[in-house]
């Protein structure tokens, strides 16, 4: 315990930015409890946080990534030793923290949840180590925002189950080694790309999370509905899923707001027309594009017949910023085979055009 506390005070007074100011209390830095984090942040449960599975049997979709995942959990029971540091990746609303909740619920433990953003210091990262126990979880969400400085104490932590903390300055340094309770870090990622190498390798399971059909989500829809209270019939369920881009959070959402609409202007009956009339509402369409999205494929037919055209002349033309371009709008885009990227800049498909109802120019799209 006194190591600990020592702990603690070298890496807050090494990491302070006011050298002249008293630590908290506590030994802990601002803002984080002395439970280690596991609390929930101030801003909330996020507005699906209640229709999460809370086991992997409530899933729906992911089923080869289940499998692996319970075979390792079964294997490291057996075993009685910690679940090996797992690493998910994927883009956003596929179900990364989903897996972070349900497997410590899987393996009987707790959870620590920390964001890879809130990290500013190894300060930040030290009350959830150190108040770890054996077998129990880390989850730090954006994993590929920590600091390099905060990577370095990961390393060992991940390997060794120890942090190795300097005490001192010059010829009186001493170095103080920390044992931690073995214990299994959870890391996700939107983007992969920027993990270094060094972490990326200490991560035993790495998974990719792929985009989810039609069907999946209709049985998200469904499951859904139930816990919301609300009566959907599966041509319902369907016209939600067609228009929730493959992404589970946005199936939620679109159900959320259906409700709502129904509620408001149906006397509470969800029926496919409803749905088809407050998706229409907020300018989702049948293929889950929105007003943004329409926007740029209306510009990029009217103005420039289709393409070729730059993104930056697309974005003047819209008067938007051509980042909000590139990482919002032209991912599903791309993804739904309505645009394609060339040298010579942005084309429209012969799928957009029909989709637009426009008649598509008399000639090749090179």
């Amino acid at each position: 315990m006194i190591d600990r506390l020592m702990a603690r005070e070298a890496i807050y007074q090494q990491s302070n930015p006011d050298p002249g100011g008293d630590p908290p209390e506590d030994g802990l830095p601002p803002g984080i409890g002395a439970a280690g984090g596991g609390e929930e942040s101030n801003d909330g449960p996020e507005p699906d946080a209640n229709l999460r599975p809370q086991r992997m049997t409530e899933m729906v979709g992911q089923q080869d990534v289940i499998e692996r995942l319970r075979i390792a959990i079964d294997a490291a029971q057996v075993r009685g030793e910690p679940l090996g540091h797992i690493l998910f990746d994927g883009p956003p609303g596929l179900g990364k923290t989903t897996f972070a909740t349900v497997i410590p619920t899987e393996m009987n433990t707790t959870v620590q949840m920390a964001n890879g953003a809130g990290l500013k210091a190894p300060r930040d990262l030290l009350p959830y180590l150190t108040n770890v126990s054996r077998g129990s979880v880390l989850f730090i969400d954006e994993i590929h925002r920590v600091p390099r400085a905060i990577e370095e104490y990961l390393y060992t932590a991940m390997e060794d189950f120890r942090i190795d903390i300097v005490l001192g300055e010059g010829v009186n340094a001493r170095t103080l080694n920390l044992s931690l309770e073995p214990f299994t870090l959870i890391g996700a990622t939107t983007r992969a790309g920027m993990l270094t190498a060094p972490l990326r390798d200490r991560f035993q399971i790495r998974e990719h999370l792929g985009w989810y059909t039609r069907n999946e989500l209709a049985e998200i829809v469904l499951r859904n509905s139930k816990k919301l209270n609300i009566e959907v019939d599966p041509i319902s369920a369907g016209v939600i899923a067609d228009r929730s881009r493959s992404t589970p959070r946005l199936a939620n959402n679109r159900l959320l707001w259906v409700r709502d609409y129904a509620q408001s202007k149906a006397n509470g009956n969800v029926e496919a027309r409803i749905c088809e009339a407050a998706l229409d509402m907020i300018g989702i369409d049948n293929l889950g594009l929105d007003k943004q999205d329409r926007n740029y494929l209306d510009t990029l037919m009217r103005v420039f017949l289709g393409g070729p055209a730059g993104l930056d002349a697309i974005a003047h033309t819209m008067n938007v910023s051509s980042d909000t371009l590139e990482d919002e709008v032209e991912p599903f885009l791309l993804r739904s085979e309505l645009l394609v990227r060339t040298r010579r800049g942005r084309l429209a498909t012969p799928k957009a055009f029909e989709h637009m109802k426009r008649e598509m120019p008399d000639r090749p799209l090179s």
